[in-house]
């Protein structure tokens, strides 16, 4: 199975390691003035030179009023390819804002390292906007996420990530709940999991952090759902838009079955961990976890069935099994730490 079947790096799930990462400036737009922006998009990239330009594309391309900059969070602090590519496009002042070296490898450092400069350098800044490298943006897409939290009232929105498949018998599996947006429609939302197309609210960094993901997930992913969990508890309210689209690259490897059945139990080691974490302090709270991934365990078989009678997929039905599993399996020290290996994620 990919990405391997061990807890290898990871430390205890009790309090959040307070380490930072350490962050150097690569390159900026001459005389930026850091004062005026308004929101700040944040970048994370790891060896995909290509891709980054084409997200930096769709920035550039966004239609809006508002101020923005742009931080690329260059995360290969060695060769630098990502950097290397952004670096002409701010320097030149084509796009405003910085690149910097997240030299702490992992998912949750680079996230780290761009939402502490976001921070530090740029003082008004009202909205903080995430987009992966992998991604490209809708033209309206700044806009709609910005005015959703306005319209909403809400501290932090989420977006759908449409996936780009390489052909139409791929496609098929955009329906399944690896590749399918949790929600349909805008409003208030109880919960939100991903970092891909997400908004966050300037108070809610100011108070959940640094550092904002924990680092524990750098390597296995759910950083995010963590850190939108915990800002849910702690009374931020949460929103989606379903009209700020930004289009996911997926490349062939991950329609492959085996990526699909370990990211699928990856998913429910994560909703252990994090409800772990949420139940931290409270009485009887890791038998509690347990009892309900038994639970969901044995309900799994059942709610499989049903999913094969609406999709007629059994990829999709058997999605609630590996989940349960991937629940379970967490209590017994088993972790996907997909990102240690990125090439093969």
């Amino acid at each position: 199975m990919r990405g391997g079947a061990t807890r290898q790096g990871l430390e205890p799930f009790g309090s959040m390691p307070q380490r930072t990462s350490t962050i150097s400036v690569h390159s900026r737009t001459p005389a930026l003035n850091a004062d005026a922006v308004e929101a700040v998009v944040t970048l994370p990239t790891f060896k995909r030179p290509q891709q980054v330009l084409e997200t930096l594309a769709s920035l550039k391309a966004q239609q809006t009023d508002r101020r923005f900059a742009i931080i690329v969070m260059e995360n290969e602090a060695e060769e630098r390819a990502g950097a290397q590519a952004a670096a002409p496009l701010f320097e030149s002042g084509e796009l405003s804002g910085m690149v910097i070296i997240a030299h702490d490898r992992g998912n949750c450092s680079a996230y780290n390292a761009g939402w502490e400069t976001a921070l530090k350098e740029f003082p008004a800044f009202r909205r903080l906007l995430v987009i992966d490298d992998d991604e490209v943006a809708d033209p309206l897409w700044l806009e709609r996420m910005c005015s959703t939290a306005e319209k909403l009232d809400v501290d932090i929105v989420g977006g759908p990530q449409v996936p780009v498949f390489a052909n139409e018998q791929q496609a098929r599996l955009s329906s399944h709940p690896v590749f399918a947006p949790p929600y349909t429609a805008t409003g208030p939302v109880p919960a939100l999991y991903s970092s891909g197309n997400l908004l966050v609210s300037r108070p809610v960094l100011e108070r959940m952090g640094p550092p904002f993901l924990d680092l524990r997930f750098n390597f296995m992913g759910g950083g995010d759902s963590d850190f939108l969990s915990r800002s849910a508890q702690a009374g931020f309210k949460l929103g989606w838009c379903a009209e700020a689209i930004v289009r996911e690259a997926v490349p062939s490897r991950r329609t492959e079955a085996d990526w699909i059945r370990a990211r699928s139990l990856r998913n429910g080691v994560i909703s252990t961990l994090v409800e772990k974490k949420k139940r931290s302090g409270t009485p009887l709270a890791n038998i509690k976890v347990f009892a309900k991934s038994l639970a969901l365990l044995a309900a799994s078989p059942f709610r499989a069935i049903l999913r094969l009678v609406e999709s007629s997929s059994p990829q999709i039905a058997v999605y609630p099994i590996y989940v349960a599993l991937g629940r379970v399996m967490a209590e017994f020290g088993y972790a996907n730490e997909q990102y240690r290996q990125p090439e093969k994620n």
